[in-house]
């Protein structure tokens, strides 16, 4: 660990009171990453404290799982954990320990996939209208069924739940992914949600579903408990969700009293946060791909702001933290080549590894953020399993032996869910 000299002068080892007056030790998160490391009926394994117990020992102030789904009928991938009620609640504090006992926050990010899940895996998706997916990936995702309205008030009390049962397991918060393309993102963008009811039809009204999610969690967790949300700057989509209305977002949900704002962007169909294609010249000085929308964010809202996407060195994240766009530098991809990079960077140098771009050779797999997923999730299964990762594996070998992965775990959960 950093002697007290070396702390003191490094912004990143600065605590963090949220408004709620919980505090992170420090200013280093990591930003949720698919694990893929639940049961095919979707428990939670050993797997999942085992892996979070390396990040916590490294000194990380916060840790935001991956995607823990609401509803075991609307899953994004096999090995998703969903949770639904308390079966799981030994190992779920098992898996809060493993960070809290550590002195790092841990919480829990609560998802639902909305149309974005891939074909077969559920018997019929869900979304706030019947959109397809572009011509090149309906081969990999069906159009969904456009929710009715008592399908999305029973969406808004599971998030709800599932916050009441993480808070009661001994996580020190919840998540919201309204972010990437996922259910609560798709009812934000114009160009997912197409109704002319109360769920849609104008930019307030697309709101109205996310500002529902997060009430219903507050209610149950009360105003203590730490709530915070992904949310994306734009979806990057033609007539998509933009920079304006997520300004808009952003000052309803502070005004309701989120904790934190996680800032993103893109989906699978436009995956901007995995920094495909050549990055702006400025953007790549400053290393983060949404460092502009958060100091126009700054101006905004006093809320917390957290930003997750292209940041590499320790002198790009002192120098973001410095410029006082945001609070909180958010990781994901160096800690899953590196688990031990807060570590380093808590001591002022840079991790000894480096992300680099996954690609497959093959274009249509490489424009999607799929296989990004895929191969990150394979490093976290080594380091759960108490090996080191492989930075330098082959995308192509490890798209290769995710199909076969992904298509067994397919059929496994089907029949699971079905017995």
């Amino acid at each position: 660990m950093a002697d007290s000299a070396a702390l003191s002068e490094n912004l990143l080892a600065q605590p963090l009171r949220l408004p709620n007056g919980s505090v992170l030790r420090n200013r280093i998160a990591k930003s949720a990453m698919s694990e893929a490391l639940g049961s095919y009926d979707n428990h939670v394994t050993p797997l999942l404290p085992r892996l979070y117990e390396r990040w916590a020992e490294s000194g990380i102030g916060l840790l935001i799982t991956g995607n823990v789904m609401i509803d075991r009928r609307a899953l994004g991938e096999p090995g998703n954990v969903a949770l639904e009620d308390e079966a799981d609640l030994p190992l779920l504090q098992e898996w809060a320990r493993s960070a809290t006992a550590h002195g790092t926050q841990i919480w829990m990010q609560l998802n639902h996939p909305g149309k974005q899940s891939p074909k077969g895996l559920n018997h019929y998706n869900l979304a706030p209208s019947a959109i397809p997916f572009r011509q090149d990936m309906t081969a990999f995702f069906d159009t969904p069924r456009e929710a009715t309205p008592g399908q999305i008030e029973d969406i808004v009390a599971r998030f709800g739940r599932a916050a009441a049962i993480a808070r009661k397991a001994g996580f020190s918060g919840v998540q919201i992914h309204g972010a990437h393309g996922y259910l609560v993102s798709q009812f934000l963008s114009p160009h997912h949600n197409q109704r002319n009811d109360e769920w849609g039809g104008s930019a307030e009204k697309r709101r109205r579903f996310l500002l529902a999610v997060y009430a219903e969690i507050r209610r149950q967790v009360g105003a203590e408990f730490p709530v915070g949300i992904k949310l994306n700057s734009a979806d990057f989509l033609r007539g998509g969700f933009t920079e304006e209305e997520s300004m808009e977002t952003i000052r309803a949900l502070a005004k309701a009293g989120i904790d934190l704002v996680e800032i993103s962007g893109g989906t699978y169909e436009s995956p901007a946060m995995t920094g495909l294609g050549k990055p702006a010249a400025s953007t790549a000085a400053r290393e983060a791909y949404f460092l502009e929308f958060a100091e126009k964010v700054r101006g905004a809202v006093s809320t917390p702001l957290m930003v997750t996407g292209g940041f590499r060195s320790y002198a790009g994240m002192k120098g973001a933290l410095r410029s006082g766009a945001l609070d909180v530098v958010g990781l994901s991809r160096l800690l899953a080549v590196d688990p031990d990079a807060s570590a380093a960077l808590l001591r002022g140098a840079d991790s000894p590894c480096q992300v680099r771009p996954i690609t497959t050779g093959i274009k249509l797999v490489d424009r999607m953020a799929l296989m990004e997923v895929a191969w990150y999730a394979r490093q976290l299964k080594r380091i759960a399993t108490g090996r080191e990762p492989r930075p330098k594996e082959s995308g192509l070998l490890a798209f290769l032996g995710t199909v076969a992965h992904s298509g067994w775990g397919t059929f496994r959960t089907r029949r699971l869910r079905a017995s």
